[in-house]
């Protein structure tokens, strides 16, 4: 049986810059990744990273083509009403910002970085249990190249989402899950045409929310909110652009620019947290503790803030043999991710149109976006956290 310090389980952006950061202070780890490597670096998920996302990355040395690539962003637009409002970040928030890098990106360069010199990282290892957690050398059994295998750790991290295995190696009762289901879903494009904005717009309509984002200077990416259930195929090519037109209008000269449809997909949209993160020798991490839904742009940043945690957590063991730390990391990072949560659900109550909301739950969204125009106060507060809180 193999044995290492840290076993990670997800070789998603959480499993690989942990173990990044635990290789760079020396710590032993293995990631093992269910899936192929052309998979795990094509699935598309989150756009927007934090200053503080930006910064760790920097000092992992994982962000030279995200300095070189990366769209730098200073702001957000708010549409409602006919009307726009720019939300200058650095000016509310003492100069951060966000960066438009996808997830992808993200993960290929650190996979290149892995592979070159890293930690081992083992592709097509399913796992499939996690034993021991309460005990002192927790065993990951998995599967590699047809054969089982066994990796005994000192502590494993569950980097592999909700529905992952880590999170059946906690017995029932032992943790509690909050969750909230919303009542619609996005609809999400990629187009082969320039943005049509600068920066990203979130757009308040009596039709639903709509988003433009981006992935490059020459590929769009743009969401509508649609009903649970929508099947893409309902939505021919010409609807989609007529209802993004419809949902982005305004009283002036914008245009919204159109051009080939490569990919859509129907996202549906929930909130939930684990807590605690930890049990007995076993953490959990991003998707495996807490999920948001992406009006926020939270998802990724949130992961990255909890192996960050956890990762100087596991270097304060090393360097003092002190465990306070570790023993903190659930109620450190569940601060975080309660903020997180909230803003999340704010900006997604607040731009959505509820199918069953009344005109005068309607007047309310209306209300809080004039008052975010009107308010230097609340302009920063969103700015704060859409930009991102530090990393305790």
């Amino acid at each position: 049986m193999d044995h290492t310090t840290v076993g990670i389980i997800g070789g998603g952006p959480a499993g690989l810059l942990l173990a990044r950061l635990l290789h760079n202070s020396g710590i032993d780890c293995v990631v093992l990744e269910s899936r192929d490597r052309a998979y795990v670096e094509q699935r598309q998920r989150a756009g927007i990273l934090e200053q503080s996302t930006v910064d760790v990355l920097r000092g992992s040395g994982a962000a030279e083509r995200l300095d070189r690539e990366g769209l730098v962003h200073d702001g957000i637009e708010l549409r409602w009403n006919r009307r726009a409002q720019r939300i200058d970040f650095p000016a509310l928030t003492g100069g951060r910002r966000v960066w438009v890098y996808a997830q992808t990106e993200v993960v290929k360069d650190l996979i290149a970085l892995q592979t070159a010199g890293g930690a081992p990282l083992l592709f097509e290892a399913r796992v499939t249990a996690v034993a021991g957690a309460d005990t002192d050398r927790p065993v990951v059994h998995y599967t590699h190249q047809g054969q089982d295998k066994t990796l005994s750790c000192d502590y494993v991290v569950g980097c592999d989402g909700f529905h992952g295995v880590t999170r059946k190696a906690i017995p029932d009762g032992a943790c509690r899950t909050f969750e909230r289901v919303y009542p619609y879903s996005w609809f999400g494009i990629l187009a082969d045409v320039p943005p049509s904005c600068d920066e990203l717009i979130y757009a308040h309509s009596p039709r639903g929310f709509a988003l433009h984002s981006m992935r490059s200077t020459t590929v769009s990416r743009l969401y509508l909110q649609v009903a649970n259930g929508t099947d893409p195929a309902d939505w021919p090519d010409e609807r989609i652009w007529d209802e993004l037109d419809a949902r982005f209008a305004l009283d002036g000269g914008w245009r919204l620019e159109r051009g080939p449809i490569t990919s859509k997909a129907v996202l549906p949209m929930r909130s939930s947290v684990t807590e605690p993160m930890r049990w007995g020798r076993v953490f959990l991490a991003g998707d495996a503790a807490h999920i948001v839904p992406p009006t926020g742009a939270k998802g990724l940043n949130l992961a990255v803030s909890d192996v960050v945690v956890l990762a100087r957590a596991f270097a304060r063991l090393q360097d003092t043999g002190s465990a306070e730390l570790l023993d903190a990391y659930s109620d450190t990072c569940l601060r975080r991710v309660w903020r997180a949560e909230h803003f999340s659900y704010f900006m997604t109550t607040t731009l959505h149109t509820d199918p069953g909301q009344s005109d005068f739950e309607t007047r309310l969204q209306i209300s809080q976006l004039d008052r975010i125009a009107a308010s230097p106060h609340a302009a920063a507060e969103l700015a704060g956290n859409y930009a991102g809180l530090t990393i305790e």
